[in-house]
């Protein structure tokens, strides 16, 4: 079993830097010469602009390509991180134990360089590669926080190319900065009506359509992309999936996916309030163009404006401020519906979720007002939270059916009692969320698509006796970083379309034998599990709480995010 300390120096090891060799390589992008760093048998091209810089009139618009590089450049160093919005910290009983103070506050680290100039990717390919080894590509869509912070300077990806060497299937790994919270994710109508919606996502397609254009001059095959993300990332990967009709241009060819699905998101109109809130406190409120008023204002007047605005650790949780909505132009509905319709690109897919994906989301419920009132002791003060923040205008009938089925020692799951060190009700709302929000839409989507496409399906149940958190949300990332299993997973579908047939697979952090990984079919609906302990690899039916996911399926409809 994996303890904290083993969290730590799997987390060292992902966010480690490796000091450069004096080898100096370089690639040619159109006429400009751009020079990269060596690392023994990784090479490394790093903050390598994929877009014009999205500032001045180009803020609150779709990214602009770069006609062409005609200087030569430098790509020895990470680009500047996209604005980051602050992080609230929630107010959390003293007598929790350390390790949920040192997961959040791993988690939440902020980046401290950053610019809205920032539309930026990174390269790491083996230090053998040229023009013609056609290697499969890794494209990270990133995870940190909800659409509101991360980078990609947080993602070790020398230690993925590095494993792929190890097991002789080389990849090359790309990685993008794209714009988040306010900057990237504005909503209202009149986004609505410039079209200028979910710029974060087009931030992305953009930077897709640049590795088409040019991996090949790195080594890569630019009819092997797999796009790959967790949390924010998995649910940017799904959104790019239900784009364009379902239609994904050639930009890739497979998806693999860790706690994010097509969730039931609202309209961007519907994120009225927060707009005025910003045209506001940016003194835009007597423009005549509110829009082209929040273009202008200075930079740091924005900033401080978005940062006044809910986070994903504020007592809204998961409730967010920003995040992708039907736009009309690159979610033309809500995604559920278009994966009903069938508008899916039908590429192979790996989709899983951590088994207590909730508890990190619901730490914000343990606020000093509920204290001060026995908290989540008491089912009055639980409805009250299910019909003010999870699902706002519940009716009677149906929280009270959702509460039928979601009865209390929820999650963290399969751990008794052990847990109410928080509060009993706790485990409930961390239930509710993680079903919510990850379980129940994994499962409508994969459902939904079975027969449509090649899917393997996952569940990670690894630091399950972790007080409080359980299997938390991205707990599984350090089996990615680590190395563990799924990194060789991951290397093998992007190298083959199927993550079984490597004779080092299951074997990587373990003792255990080979295990083959079944696709994911009626009417067994089999899973990989990730267990701790032995064995460490096992597989399992997905029919874990279908009623209550059912049940929360139907409400999403009714009660998008």
């Amino acid at each position: 079993m994996l303890s904290i300390s083993s969290i730590k120096i799997a987390l060292q090891i992902f966010l480690g830097l490796i000091k450069a060799t004096p080898d100096v390589p370089t690639v040619v992008l159109d006429s400009a010469v751009v020079t990269g760093q060596s690392f023994g048998n990784v090479e490394r091209f790093l903050g390598v602009p994929y877009a014009q810089p999205p500032i001045g009139n180009l803020r609150f618009n779709l990214p602009q390509p770069i006609s062409a590089y005609g200087s030569d450049f430098s790509a020895q160093t990470y680009g500047p991180t996209c604005p980051q919005q602050n992080l609230s910290a929630p107010n959390l009983p003293s007598g929790l134990p350390k390790e949920v103070f040192d997961v959040l506050s791993m988690i939440v680290t902020n980046a401290s360089t950053q610019d809205e100039a920032c539309l930026t990717v990174n390269v790491i390919r083996p230090a053998f590669s040229s023009p013609t080894s056609n290697l499969p590509v890794i494209v990270l869509i990133f995870f940190q926080g909800a659409f509101q912070i991360g980078t990609t300077q947080t993602y070790n990806g020398t230690a993925i190319v590095e494993r792929s060497i190890q097991l002789g299937e080389p990849v090359i790994y790309v990685s993008m900065n794209y714009r988040l919270s306010v900057f990237g994710f504005l909503a209202s109508q009149e986004v609505k009506d410039a079209g200028v919606g979910n710029l974060g996502l087009h931030d992305q397609r953009e930077a897709l359509k640049w590795i088409q254009k040019y991996i090949k001059v790195f080594g890569g095959d630019p009819t092997q992309v797999t796009i790959w993300g967790e949390s924010s990332g998995a649910f940017s990967v799904a959104f790019q999936l239900v784009a364009n009709g379902g239609n994904p241009e050639g930009l890739f060819h497979a998806a693999f996916m860790q706690s994010g699905s097509p969730i039931a998101v609202e309209d961007i109109a519907d994120g009225q309030p927060y707009y005025d809130q910003i045209v506001a406190a940016t003194g835009c409120s007597g423009s005549f163009d509110t829009l082209q008023c929040l273009r202008d204002v200075p930079y740091t007047q924005l900033k401080t404006a978005a940062d006044a605005t809910p986070d994903f650790l504020s007592y809204q949780s998961l409730r967010l401020a920003w995040i992708p909505r039907v736009d009309g132009v690159f979610l033309s509905d809500n995604p559920q519906i278009l994966v009903q319709q069938g508008q899916v690109a039908a590429v192979p897919i790996i989709s899983g979720d951590c088994d207590d994906e909730g508890t990190l989301f619901s730490l914000s419920a343990m606020n000093v007002t509920y204290l001060h009132r026995s908290s989540f002791s008491s089912e009055a003060a639980l409805r009250e939270y299910i019909q003010t923040v999870l699902m706002p205008d519940i009716s009677e009938l149906q929280l009270a059916e959702l509460l039928e089925l979601y009865p209390a020692q929820g999650s963290p799951l399969g751990t008794g009692k052990k847990s109410n060190v928080t509060l009993p009700e706790f485990q409930r709302i961390a239930a509710l969320w993680g079903d919510y929000v990850f379980q129940a839409p994994r499962r409508f989507f994969l459902s939904q698509r079975v027969g449509e496409q090649p899917i393997w399906a996952f569940v990670y149940k690894r630091f399950h006796a972790l007080p409080v958190l359980g299997s938390f949300h991205a707990s599984d990332l350090l089996d990615i970083y680590g190395p563990g299993d799924m990194a060789d997973f991951l290397i093998h579908f992007t190298r083959t379309l199927n993550p079984n047939g490597h004779g080092n697979i299951g074997n990587n952090i373990s003792d255990s034998e080979d295990i083959y990984w079944p696709e994911y079919s009626g009417p067994s609906f089999e899973m990989l599990q990730f267990n701790d302990g032995q064995p460490p690899l096992s597989i399992s039916q997905d029919d874990y709480r279908q009623h209550g996911m059912d049940y929360l399926t139907y409400l999403s409809q009714i009660y998008p995010l």
